[in-house]
């Protein structure tokens, strides 16, 4: 697991060489037990590396008779089977790394050599050959990967803080992107929050001319939902069980140090330690975090029940209401961009109690997305019934209905139910996860009378990508698409690394993501009277881990946070938004913010939420502008 950093164009070997290396400088927390940096005219790239695989072999850039080279952030868990394959095709090698298959498989197949990586990536290849960079990103968005072109010259690396601090870049505010934050709490792809910096997107390469600095770029590999009709012949939780073993075997062996679980005590983490266990991995550790405050803010004795019956090493630690506010403004240093998730403040904690037993940990992620989590079963549920009804309601008694409720939110949705069909209704109320700030209220809060795209017709775009008439199949191709990278992988990333510690996602193995996508929905979310989230994950459980794992409602990560705006962290927002220093000032009506906050003294958590947005924002504009 590593840091990269490049530049190309109009630069000298001995200005690229410096160059690279204050940016490595701005990321050495990414990979602190080694860096390397390589120059020529027009290019140079280098990294930091945290060393996981060949500890004192691995050390790069890589190259092939200095005609070839790479950097590469990531781990490639199927790489002793291709260095197998390519010694049979004649090739040495120097290292045991995995870098060092990346750079002879490509040598060997050219961008081809993509198809058969499975792992985590984000990869630059210099080829002198051809005069070209390619940088590839993995298929489903694992580790993220920035660009940029300034004076004539093209930047990349896995940070923005690199292109921002490291190289001295100066970008505008993407106002479009800050717009969409209020909404969705993050930065949705391609965008930054810097106008001219993009995200290479998941499963895309770009490939650059390094004379004309012509790019390009494509994808190489799409995520896709269609669910299949059952074949009643066929053995799904063998298929599954055999899949999710492997994909959690391949994340224990490719490595040379310990492997540990951060442990929330939900469904998707337990079956993570549950397969490693299964697997043989002994001196298991396993790591849970918890607010002070107790109750249900405190998961731990899910998590202990978890590694009780496993057999696991387990620790702890617990946080109160000052580390939580003492920590935000080093959060927004780490996560670069505004991301106001505040699970990111407790993944912070768990991450630093791992890196002093482990340097890799496995986690959940990705599994709500992938098997339908959520609340994705009581929707199925709900839209059949739905329909079922407007099989029999005239479509000239819905509208009538509709407008007589036309105040009332029954009134939507009768109109919804009047004008779209099935496939359609989802994308028509542009449902995301996270919908904070509508346009409306965005309108008020703007200084400014710019005009914005509306950020719901971003989300009902993402809908119409979506190649299938399942609702179901629709719901997760966006989340998958825009809160699982942005929001939930972005986080695990920036955050773990930022505590030197690489995070692995079993559920993200691409092979069995492509086996899902075509999974029947009754695998996903049950049908008739067995309606329940991720069917085939828990059928898969249910011989492996005790019952109360197996039936506790999702969750997500429970954050007192919220509440505690009612309290005394209510005169703290105050003076975060709305004193003096404040930078929101700068950009929107603070007064507006000001009675957001009035609401969540009282209670209300709709507006507890968007108070934090903004906490959040303001703090990375202290930090960053």
């Amino acid at each position: 697991m590593c840091g990269i950093v490049g530049v190309a164009g109009r630069i000298s070997a001995e200005e690229g060489l410096c160059l690279v290396e204050r940016m490595n400088q701005a990321i050495v927390h990414r990979g602190p037990d080694d860096n390397g940096v390589w120059a020529a005219e027009r290019i140079a790239f280098g990294m930091q590396r945290l060393s996981i695989i060949d500890l004192a072999g691995g050390h790069q850039p890589i190259w092939i008779d200095d005609r070839v080279g790479i950097v590469f952030n990531g781990e490639i868990y199927n790489f002793q089977r291709l260095r197998e394959n390519l010694i049979e095709s004649g090739y040495i090698f120097a290292t045991r790394s995995d870098t060092e298959v990346i750079l002879k498989l490509y040598h060997r197949d050219g961008l081809a050599a993509i198809d058969q990586l499975e792992g985590m990536f984000a990869i630059a290849i210099v080829d002198r050959r051809s005069g070209q960079l390619h940088l590839i990103r993995d298929r489903l968005g694992v580790k993220p990967l920035y660009y940029a072109r300034v004076d004539g010259r093209f930047y990349f690396a896995s940070e923005i803080k690199a292109l921002v601090r490291g190289a001295g870049l100066q970008f505008a505010l993407d106002r479009q992107a800050l717009h969409d934050y209020l909404t969705l709490r993050f930065v949705p792809s391609c965008e930054t929050v810097w106008d001219g910096m993009a995200k290479l997107s998941p499963g895309h390469r770009l490939t650059l001319d390094l004379e004309t600095l012509d790019q390009s770029v494509e994808r190489y590999w799409a995520l896709d939902f269609v669910s299949l009709e059952v074949e009643p012949a066929r053995d799904y939780e063998g298929e599954f069980e055999r899949l999710f073993l492997a994909a959690v075997e391949k994340r224990l062996v490719a490595s040379d140090v310990p492997v540990g679980v951060l442990l929330s005590g939900g469904l998707d983490s337990s079956a993570v330690s549950a397969a490693a266990v299964e697997l043989g991995h002994r001196n298991f550790h396993t790591f849970s975090v918890a607010f002070d405050d107790g109750g249900v803010y405190d998961e731990t004795p899910y998590a202990r029940a978890v590694a009780a019956h496993l057999g696991s090493e387990h620790h702890e630690v617990f946080i109160g209401q000052r580390e939580f506010i003492d920590f935000l403004p080093e959060l927004v240093r780490i996560t670069d961009e505004p991301l106001a998730d505040l699970a990111c403040v407790p993944l912070h904690f768990v991450c630093k109690l791992a890196r002093e037993h482990v340097k890799v940990v496995m986690s959940g992620e990705g599994a709500d997305e992938i098997f339908a989590g959520y609340d994705f079963e009581h929707l199925s549920r709900q839209l059949q019934r739905i329909y079922a009804a407007r099989a029999f309601i005239p479509t000239s008694i819905l509208r009538m209905a509709s407008g007589l409720l036309r105040q009332h939110a029954w009134g939507r949705l009768l109109q919804l139910l009047a004008e779209v069909d099935k496939a359609g209704f989802l994308q028509s109320k542009a449902q995301h996860i996270t919908r904070h700030f509508d346009e409306v209220e965005k309108a008020g809060l703007w200084l400014s009378g710019d005009r914005f795209r509306v950020t719901d017709e971003e989300i009902r775009r993402w809908y119409g990508e979506a190649r299938s008439a399942e609702p179901l199949d629709q719901i997760q191709q966006v989340y998958s698409r825009e809160w699982l990278v942005e929001d939930l992988l972005m986080k695990a990333d920036k955050i773990s690394m930022a505590n030197s510690l690489e995070l692995r996602e079993p559920f993200l193995d691409h092979t069995l993501v492509e086996w899902a996508e075509v999974l029947p929905v009754c695998w996903k979310v049950g049908s008739g009277k067995d309606i329940t989230s991720k069917r085939i994950l828990r059928r898969f459980a249910a011989r492996r881990l005790p019952h109360q794992i197996i039936e506790r409602p999702k969750r997500g990560f429970p954050a007192p946070a919220y509440v505690w705006l009612q309290g005394e962290l209510a005169g703290w927002a105050e003076s975060v938004l709305l004193g003096p220093a404040s930078k929101l000032r700068n950009h929107f009506d603070v007064a507006q913010a000001g009675q957001y906050l009035a609401k969540a003294r009282l209670g209300d958590m709709a507006a507890a939420h968007k108070v934090w947005v903004l906490v959040i924002l303001e703090y990375w504009l202290q930090e960053w502008t």
